[in-house]
């Protein structure tokens, strides 16, 4: 059962939760939704807001729904749990299967409408507040670039403020 907590109540180790153990990022509605795996990421505060920060790929079937809808969720597991369904869902494309019955999960609905994974253990629903596509030109460090956009397919980054957080009982 998934308890609504206090988002400044976390006390996860954010390098860990979304480097080590990734993160689904699922947007558009409970009936029309995509789900992507994630190891990049932020959690902290700005704007005087708990925020998450996430970074899609616009090729990514992800994006257009990160794109066309107000909220976006983030679905953590316990270490280790669920990494075969995570790697499917970060291998796959949503265009080509239904993620969510290949890996065995289920969409759940937020208060606000935003589906997210049903069986994480830590949920955090997400209203966008700002966005911009990131741009070659703003790299201070241009190996970035070599090393992770060799074919100058910036990320979208995405701010949003946590305004639901739940965490299994």
């Amino acid at each position: 059962m998934l308890q609504e907590i206090d988002p400044k109540s976390l006390t996860d180790n954010v390098f860990s939760l979304i480097g080590d153990c990734w993160t689904l990022i699922t947007a558009g509605t409970r009936e029309n939704c995509n789900t992507m795996t994630a190891s990049w990421g932020g959690l902290g505060v700005l704007w005087n807001k708990p925020v998450a920060t996430i970074y899609v790929r616009p090729q990514r079937y992800t994006h257009r729904f990160t794109e066309e809808s107000d909220y976006f969720t983030l679905t953590f597991f316990g270490e280790g749990e669920y990494r075969e369904a995570l790697a499917l869902c970060g291998s796959k494309s949503g265009r080509d299967i239904d993620k969510f019955a290949a890996a065995g999960l289920t969409v759940g609905e937020a208060a606000c409408g935003a589906p997210y994974v049903a069986e994480g253990e830590l949920i955090l629903v997400c209203r966008k507040l700002y966005r911009q596509e990131l741009a070659g030109d703003c790299f201070l460090d241009q190996s970035l670039i070599e090393k992770n956009y060799p074919q100058k397919d910036f990320h979208t980054m995405y701010v949003g403020e946590i305004v639901e957080a739940y965490r299994r009982a």
